[in-house]
């Protein structure tokens, strides 16, 4: 429910702002009343302020600030929910006014009464027509706002012309507000789709967070059945969720479930290996003997686990929506062993208000039936409080019981006498019927709630008998033979209870097991004979029932009895009543006109029935999808769209490659070769056929790397672009000897992912331009190889600074060609450029040597758990030989027995998804009281999970562990101090963790801090020209990722730790660490 209520999303989503702004539109308000001081911003919103009669006066007067003071005490009416529509014609004057402060207070007046007086906004059209080019991005956005807010069907057009306009606006925050003018138009005009779609498809492209939740939004609203609009925005989507506005998050989680359950194949079963070729060339015999087919293990989509992935740290959001839709988003796509993640956070909800715990606890129903092990060990999270309401309380009670097992049905008994003695008679009720259910679930404990409900029979609440005679009902009709007591009893109470269910449930028993109680049966129905005219349509139809059944079995003792109550019943007021009495009486009582049905009489009245099965009410809400309307509703809600099945067959995972060929390519090409074909330059100057194959093949290895690389590449962050550019701007520059024999394989990573594929066509012809401009060069840049170094180097840094030019022009529109003059532009401002020195404008991060710690041992296998066998490991900070993304471990095997141990090796690996490990060589043999060293390799994915696999013998295999520090996930790297601001200024907000330390005097020290910090993990030191501020730099072993850490030594010992890198769960976990270490003594 919450991820379907548009009209919040709509609400919050117009709140956030762009840019530099200070000021946010939806609380302009409120921030302006702040100029004249707290009490100015109070009295605009109380009552006995002032009278609004003056309020037409300063309007209409001519010094602006009265009008501010009017406008500031019109929208404190409109916060107050007081109708100001009266002021629109004087307000609306003021639309054209060049006081900026009093234009946006128009403005926040007009989106909310536009719509109601839509004549008098059509006035001013042209007013907001003007506004849409004004400096200020607010006043734009605020005039989209009102323009798309007048509901009339003859300015659609205008509306039309204005959303392209501002889609393609510089200003992210106004091309959010045109994605939800998108919607607004839709709704007015529908026919309005097919250019509307062309907006939206080139918004989806845009690379700001700020718009990305609004597009969404409207791609659900406008077009949800086009899938293909997200197949090459699906990755940039999915990185760029953790940064999205929280409402913005809801929508894109929604709509990526459903786009992930159309694109990949369902991970909760294997899929047969169609492609064996060995039963292709194997006998039918054979195959019989080996079952058939074989099947493999399912492999999941790279793209289903980036989503997976990226979504897991939103379930630590604030915003109980995001947690939800994260939530709904495992259950219905995620792997059965990966759903348990969800819980804890659920759970965590549970502290919220009173409107959020009850669709929390609806959707936890829902998931406990399927899936008890989720929640079992949050039992206690359920018990019922007494401040809760009763809804609330019968959703914790719902769950309780389908929590129920062997192991805590007594502790949920218990909790259940307790709720049953509750003054809330619903809950109560519920209650006894929760009883009831677990004595069906757990046939143990049948015969003790069955006891238990028995003694409830003697309560003095009418309502708590009424129900335990009930759930006493549905029990015996599993095992009657053994409680025939219990039906004498309840016969006896059958003068007391007096609520018609009860009543009616004590006769239907009687009547069904009237064999076993032959003495008080027509006892009974004498008693209920004598009331029954005034008793409830419930109770006299089982009278009757009673009375046909005994009529058929004892009809000596009750033949009179029936007669007279079928005669009283004949003349009944109720038409049911008369028209049982008349089908029982032909049924019963043979005569002339009694049928052949008569005759089966008794296996019509007396056939055994089958014992009811207690069930969940939310049993079948799983067909709706969790945490919608239609989920709480359990009923399809306008609008609803149905979770698709997953496909039976994958489909082409190829849709989500975004093709990205750029001028950049182009660029570095004729500048590279300078290097080492500087006599084929003018060769290629008359030759394009040359030039063709040399563009074919760079699009070909372009390809295969970006299909071997699929995460990494298709990025489409601003952060994310600019710091794998950086990354092989750094591979680059350590690997310029190998420049000529590797310019064929270099990986389009280096390529900005922004720019547009559609200029692949014009690419080759700008490149032979580029090529001539640069002509007249090489004979003075390629004399001696130092020279030929600087060259590239050169170009690079021109190149580098050409992308970083055009990505400060915040342009969406992805869509349209590139322009053809850029390449040009850039290859001759790097020729230009070549003798100039750019590196103030390149930052230079290198890996260097770690400073020497001694390293910290740890036990992998104990001597006494290894028989005789012990293993310790370190982490020796070097790279790894084997593979540049793990880290490399050093184990230590001693030989602490008697005898000689063989085989030592690595056996069977239980490795968390995406880690690698490179096994050491085998030792054939370990002498008695001797030890070996062995270095292997793991990738540990940027985490700190423990690398998990069995270390064998030629005997035994024990299970052992590598628990990696977070320290050691790291590579120690060095820059300027220039350089290390300049990208931590980068990576600042949701990037950026920091806290106070307080330590002692001795601790505070510049030698005391080094030592502390390059001990605890594997950091470069960062030169400062400040003494109380101290600076380490790194990178992650396996993404690359950068790692800033800042250390400022304040008075009375007091530290700052700040810690910036994209990599939040490792910049949390290495706070944590170092204030620990940090604080020590």
């Amino acid at each position: 429910m919450m991820a379907s209520n548009n009209v919040s999303y709509n609400d919050q989503g117009d709140r956030g702002l762009g840019g530099g702004e200070s000021t946010e539109l939806g609380q302009e308000a409120t921030a302006m009343t702040s100029g004249g001081g707290a009490g100015v911003g109070f009295r605009l919103f109380s009552a006995d302020y002032k009278k609004n009669e003056d309020l037409h006066q300063m309007l209409e007067s001519n010094k602006d600030s009265l009008k501010l003071e009017a406008m500031k005490r019109v929208v404190g009416m409109i916060a107050k929910g007081k109708n100001a529509s009266e002021l629109f014609p004087a307000v609306v004057k003021n639309v054209a006014s060049k006081n900026i402060e009093l234009k946006k207070l128009v403005y926040v007046y007009l989106v909310r009464y536009a719509e109601e007086q839509q004549d008098l906004a059509l006035l001013s059209i042209s007013t907001f027509q003007r506004a849409l080019k004004d400096p200020n991005q607010l006043i734009r956005a605020s005039a989209l706002r009102v323009l798309s807010s007048i509901r009339v069907s003859i300015i659609v057009p205008i509306m039309m012309l204005s959303i392209k306009e501002a889609a393609s606006d510089l200003s992210p925050y106004v091309r959010k507000t045109a994605a939800h003018a998108i919607q607004k138009l839709y709704s007015l005009d529908a026919e309005q789709k097919e250019p509307l779609v062309e907006i939206i498809e080139k918004l989806l492209k845009d690379k700001s967070t700020l718009v990305a939740g609004s597009v969404v939004m409207s791609f659900e609203e406008v077009c949800p059945e086009r899938i293909d609009l997200i197949h090459k925005n699906y990755r940039k989507l999915c990185n760029l969720l953790v940064d999205v506005e929280e409402w913005g998050q809801v929508v894109i989680i929604n709509m990526l479930t459903r786009y992930a359950r159309t694109q990949f194949l369902s991970p909760w079963k294997e899929l047969l290996d169609e492609n064996n070729e060995k039963a292709f060339y194997d006998s039918d015999e054979d195959q019989n003997k080996s079952g058939g087919a074989a099947k493999k293990p399912y492999v999941m989509d790279p793209d289903h686990r980036l989503l997976l992935r990226n979504t897991k740290p939103l379930l630590q959001s604030r915003n109980a929506a995001v947690v939800m839709g994260v939530a709904q988003l495992y259950w219905h796509l995620a792997p059965k062993a990966e759903v348990n993640i969800v819980a804890k956070s659920l759970v965590r909800l549970l502290r919220s208000h009173r409107e959020v715990q009850y669709i929390v606890l609806q959707n936890i129903a829902t998931m406990s039936i399927q899936k008890k092990g989720m929640f079992e060990p949050y039992l206690k999270s359920f018990y019922v409080r007494s401040t809760d309401p009763t809804q609330i309380k019968i959703l914790k009670l719902e769950i309780l019981t389908s929590l129920t097992n062997e192991t805590n049905i007594s502790v949920v008994l218990r909790e259940f006498q307790t709720y049953v003695k509750s003054q809330d008679k619903q809950f109560a009720a519920a209650a006894i019927q929760a009883i009831g259910r677990c004595a069906t679930n757990i046939s143990e404990v049948t015969d003790t709630c069955l006891n238990g409900l028995v003694y409830l029979l003697s309560n003095r609440d009418e309502n708590v008998v009424a129900e335990s005679v009930v759930v006493i009902k549905k029990l015996l009709q599993t095992q009657p033979s053994q409680h025939s007591e219990i039906i004498k009893h309840m016969a006896k109470l059958l003068d007391n209870i007096t609520v018609p269910m009860a009543r009616a449930s004590i006769l239907w028993l009687i009547g069904e097991y009237c064999e076993r109680v032959p003495k008080i049966a027509p006892d009974v129905l004498r008693k209920v004979a004598k009331s029954f005219t005034s008793e409830e349509e419930i109770v006299k139809l089982q009278i009757l029932n009673l009375g046909a059944k005994l009529y058929l079995t004892n009809p000596k003792q009750t033949k009179l009895l029936m007669q007279y109550i079928l005669n009283v019943a004949k003349y009944d007021q109720n038409y049911d009543i008369r028209d049982r009495t008349r089908f029982i009486k032909q049924l019963i009582v043979p005569n002339e006109k009694s049928g052949a049905l008569s005759k089966y009489a008794k296996k019509i009245f007396l056939v055994q029935k089958p014992a009811p099965v207690l069930e969940s009410p939310f049993k079948d809400r799983d067909r709706f999808q969790l945490s919608t309307l239609s989920h709480t509703l359990n009923t399809k809600a306008n609008g609803y769209l149905e979770l698709p099945d997953w496909p039976q067959t994958a489909p082409d995972p190829s849709v989500r490659n975004v093709e990205v060929i750029q001028p950049v390519k182009e660029l570095v090409t004729p500048l590279g070769k300078l290097k080492g074909k500087k006599d084929n330059l003018g060769d290629k100057f008359y030759s394009d056929s040359e030039e063709q194959e040399e563009s074919s093949k760079g699009s070909e290895s372009s390809s295969e790397s970006d299909s071997k690389n699929e995460d990494s590449s298709e990025s489409s962050s601003e952060e994310s672009s600019d710091s794998d550019s950086e990354k092989e701007e750094k591979n680059e520059e350590s690997e310029n000897s190998d420049f000529e024999n590797n310019q064929a394989k270099t990986k389009p990573r280096k390529l900005n992912s922004a720019t547009s594929s559609e200029s692949e066509n014009s690419s080759s012809e700008d490149s032979s331009d580029s090529e001539s401009d640069t002509d007249s060069e090489p004979d003075r840049t390629v004399k001696q190889k130092k020279d030929e170094k600087n060259t590239v180097s050169v170009a690079k840094a021109a190149v580098k600074q050409e992308v970083l030019l055009l990505d400060l022009v915040d342009c969406s529109d992805v869509s349209t060609p590139v322009a053809l003059p850029k390449p040009v532009m850039a290859s001759r401002l790097a020729a230009d450029l070549e003798g100039l020195s750019l590196s103030s404008t390149t930052a230079v991060i290198e890996v260097t040597t770690p400073v020497f710690v001694p390293s910290k041992s740890y036990t992998l296998l104990h001597r006494m758990s290894g028989k005789g066998l012990g293993a310790q490991y370190h982490f020796p900070r070097q790279p790894c030989i084997y593979n540049s993304k793990m880290v490399s471990v050093q184990i230590i095997l001693t030989n602490s027995s008697d005898k000689e141990v063989r085989n030592i090796r690595i056996g069977e690996r239980k490795l968390a998804s995406g880690m690698q490990m490179h096994d050491f060589y085998e030792i054939e043999c370990l002498e008695p009281g001797t030890s070996k060293t062995v270095s292997m390799g793991i990738d540990f994915c940027d985490s700190t999970q423990a690398a998990n696999f069995q270390l064998c013998t030629f005997n035994d295999h024990f299970s052992v562990s590598v628990q990696p520090p977070v320290g050691e996930l790291l590579l120690p790297v060095t820059t300027s101090e220039k350089d290390f601001k300049k990208e931590q200024g980068k990576l600042t907000g949701m990037n950026e963790n920091s806290t106070a330390i307080t330590g002692s005097p001795q601790n505070s020290s510049g030698q005391a801090v080094v030592h502390k910090v390059v001990n605890m993990a594997n950091v470069g030191i960062v030169p400062s020209g400040q003494d109380n501020i101290h600076r380490f730099a790194a990178k992650t072993v396996n993404s690359g990722a950068l790692v800033l850490i800042t250390i400022e030594v304040k008075e009375g010992s007091t530290m700052q730790l700040s810690i910036n890198t994209e990599k939040s769960v490792i910049g949390s976990v290495l706070l944590r660490e170092l204030k620990s270490v940090l604080s020590q003594e």
